[in-house]
């Protein structure tokens, strides 16, 4: 999956809400930010001659993420500087999105789970949980780095009951259960120590390579949160109203288990090896969107109670992570840091049209190209 950063498409995979990830309701319903523009598609990517759109435009966060790609990787600045560099002109000297093609810049809009071009956007972000270095009564769940177990590691439930007890694998402690279940489905996180005010950051360290369960499918079936209120909030809430022994049965429905690795100062980074700047990278299926994609993307724009907020916005996202829900007509957008990104996050399961860009006589040249597998 990923070294460094897990995100795997985190909304999707705790709430298990979408899926499959591209369906969408027959009815052309607007209320998710859906938009029927473009009639009826034919394939998953289709060559774009002109890109209309009249959203307002947000392309600040674009050069900077471009910059970190090409001073971190290389061969990916073999691939794409090109690219880059053709749409940062195109950013200074117009930002119109019809004039793409005046700067050799070509295009290819996904056609959508629908076929009309409803991309579904989720996200994800980098939690930040307290913890103390030595346990006390209120601080005393324990994270784990990974043990010597290759492929008979302990379920959740055994790891709960105290199967890594005793070997000197407690990173820290926490002061409840959801805490460290969260970023075990972000996949890495940064950290706070209470008992020194230190921050780390926890890279993923490895899995009990069990099944994984989504605790929010779990509540679904079980009646306990409605399938249309799922969101991050909700199960939060639960947790809160219920004891820790209710609590630990539903996490346990869950046999999988993370755990992580403690580093100092480290970037979030992706799956690419590449620190992400919040709302200018974006999780995709690399089948059809290479670590490294520029992409065009008019982006739902969400009110604070997670209701579309009528609006969406044209942003140059680049693809840097993968998740194992991300497929196809699915992005990942990622968030930042902290509980507000953690909410806005959370509310995300929206659509948007995206254009996958390339540069004529490159390497990026033709972006509706596909192997013919994967255009069906």
């Amino acid at each position: 999956m990923i070294k460094k950063y897990l995100p795997i498409a985190a909304v999707t995979l705790l709430f298990g809400c979408a899926q499959p990830t591209e369906s969408i309701e027959p009815i052309e319903s607007t209320e998710r930010a859906q938009q029927y523009l473009d009639g009826e598609f034919d394939s998953l990517l289709n060559k774009t001659t002109v890109v209309e759109s009249n959203k307002p435009r947000d392309f600040t966060e674009f050069h900077k993420q471009t910059e970190q790609v090409v001073k971190k990787s290389p061969r990916m600045a073999t691939v794409y500087q090109p690219l880059y560099e053709k749409l940062n002109d195109w950013v200074l000297q117009s930002g119109d999105p019809s004039e793409l093609a005046n700067f050799n810049i070509q295009a290819a809009q996904l056609g959508g789970g629908d076929k009309k071009g409803n991309v579904l956007f989720t996200g994800y972000f980098s939690p930040v949980m307290e913890l103390r270095h030595t346990p006390n009564e209120t601080f005393k769940y324990p994270v784990y780095r990974k043990p010597k177990c290759g492929s008979e590691c302990p379920t959740r439930a055994q790891i709960y009951a105290g199967a890594l007890a005793g070997q000197g694998l407690e990173l820290g402690y926490a002061p409840n259960m959801i805490d460290p279940f969260l970023m075990e489905v972000q996949g890495s996180g940064f950290v706070h120590f209470e008992d020194d005010d230190t921050l780390e950051y926890f890279a993923y360290g490895g899995k009990n390579n069990k099944a994984y369960v989504s605790i929010g499918k779990v509540l679904i079936e079980r009646g306990e949160v409605p399938r249309e209120k799922m969101s991050m909030k909700a199960i939060k809430e639960w947790v809160l109203a219920n004891d820790e022994n209710v609590v630990r049965e539903l996490l346990e429905q869950n046999p999988s288990y993370v755990f992580f690795s403690p580093q100092a100062d480290a970037p979030v980074t992706g799956s690419a090896g590449i620190p992400l700047l919040p709302m200018a990278s974006v999780a995709g299926d690399r089948s059809i969107l290479p670590m490294g994609t520029p992409i065009l993307a008019e982006v739902p724009l969400l009110n604070s109670d997670g209701s579309w907020s009528g609006a969406h916005q044209l942003r140059l996202l680049v693809v840097l992570d993968t998740g194992g829900a991300v497929k196809r007509n699915h992005l990942d957008l990622y968030h930042g840091m902290g509980p507000r990104a953690g909410t806005e996050a959370g509310h995300y399961k929206h659509f948007g049209r995206v254009w996958k860009l390339g540069l004529e006589n490159s390497a990026t040249q033709a972006p509706w190209a596909l192997p013919p597998e994967k255009l069906q």
